[in-house]
């Protein structure tokens, strides 16, 4: 269970923190994919596409540390 702790009546902010929270878990992903039935090979290939980005990203930064 998350909890989130709202300071000085500020909703807004602490909706923020929820929200980046839920990403970090992957909740509304893992929702969004059980919502509509996905073949096995369509999985894989997302899971490959996913990876490849994942991967360019990390290579980008690394070149913008040199």
């Amino acid at each position: 269970m998350t909890t989130i702790i709202v300071r000085n009546g500020n909703v807004e902010k602490a909706l923020r923190v929820l929200k980046r929270k839920q990403k970090k878990d992957g909740i509304m992903q893992e929702l969004k994919d059980r919502q509509y039935y996905q073949k096995p090979s369509e999985k894989k290939r997302l899971a490959k596409k996913r990876g490849i980005a994942r991967w360019k990203k990390e290579q980008a930064k690394r070149e913008q540390m040199l």
